[in-house]
């Protein structure tokens, strides 16, 4: 199946940044004509280019060379952007061609995208991803798909390249709302620890007492411990997925409860806590979901940064 993929199909990829270089690193290094945008960011493009790839000025030029584009940017707007504009994607495209959007997304947009391109006869998927840069590019991430059965098949092969998980979730946009499931989850817990730790700290309780019970206990998971990476190791990119996007999955998520009628009082919580953080100064593009606590300190008057709590005498 890899082999005729790899004969029948083009493969374009617009966002190299932390996690798009290592997944279209694995596409081209496994075999598949890959074309990549520039981008203002050389280091990744070039090394592409070293290994095989071949460099487009606009997503035009992408989607006339490309039977396959995958999409890894921030959110809606830039893949709106991307696919509507007047030099975009949708303009170069061929009938039967695939978009995959690997960003986290608001589902009502990929509905209304994949609708557009449907009347052109260009197909949709959404493939949210879950993992980090180096499962990126060791090949190891996870994708949840949203797809109709025919396009499932046909992404797939290229999809394995990059993914040593992949679950087909549904049809279009359910896999953008199992995304946003995904993240309430991960980031309701990132709210809960940040909160906890900056009570913790208020009654005296240092985040290394605060560890030594929690890890290795029943609350303990993967997520806990990159979380925790920068508080109790003062490692800044333990977890390196920035708190405005945080804020911006859980704005989707909030969309989503809305247009499904269903009251959602923690995921407005968690959403506030993040924006909280975002509006006091974490806004920038080295701010991550672990540095949290340090926002949620100040908001309570303590300094929640690392090595800062001491034990009482």
């Amino acid at each position: 199946m890899r082999e005729e993929s790899m004969a029948n199909e083009t493969v374009g990829f617009i966002g190299v940044g932390l996690m798009g270089h290592g997944m279209a690193r694995n596409i081209v290094e496994k075999g598949y004509p890959l074309t990549v945008m520039g981008h203002r960011n050389r280091g990744p493009i070039d090394d592409l280019v070293k290994r095989g790839a071949v460099e487009a000025k606009t997503p035009r030029e992408v989607a006339a060379q490309s039977s396959i584009v995958f999409l890894c940017v921030t959110g809606s707007r830039e893949v709106e952007a991307l696919v509507r504009g007047s030099d975009g994607l949708a303009a170069g495209f061929k009938p039967g061609a695939i978009i995959v959007d690997c960003s986290t997304s608001d589902p009502n947009s990929t509905i209304a995208l994949a609708s557009e391109l449907a009347a052109s006869g260009v197909g949709y998927a959404d493939a949210p991803l879950g993992g980090t840069p180096v499962q990126a590019a060791e090949g190891k991430l996870s994708a949840m798909i949203g797809a109709t059965d025919e396009v499932f098949a046909r992404i797939r092969p290229v999809v394995e390249t990059w993914a040593g998980k992949i679950v087909h979730i549904g049809g279009v946009g359910d896999g953008h709302r199992m995304k946003l499931l995904n993240n309430f989850v991960s980031l309701g817990y990132a709210a809960i620890y940040a909160e906890a730790l900056t009570l913790a700290g208020k009654v005296g309780i240092t985040p290394e007492t605060f560890d030594s019970v929690i890890r290795g206990g029943r609350m303990d998971c993967g997520f806990y411990q990159t979380f925790m990476g920068y508080t109790i190791e003062g490692n800044r990119e333990a977890h390196k997925f920035t708190l405005s996007n945080c804020l911006k999955d859980l704005t989707y998520l909030e969309s989503m409860a809305d247009t499904a009628r269903v009251l959602n009082p923690v995921g407005n919580a968690v959403k506030n806590s993040f924006a909280l953080a975002v509006n006091a100064g974490g806004a920038g593009p080295e701010d991550y979901v672990p540095h949290l606590p340090v926002y949620v300190g100040r908001a309570n008057g303590i300094d929640m940064t690392p090595g800062k709590l001491r034990a009482k005498p």
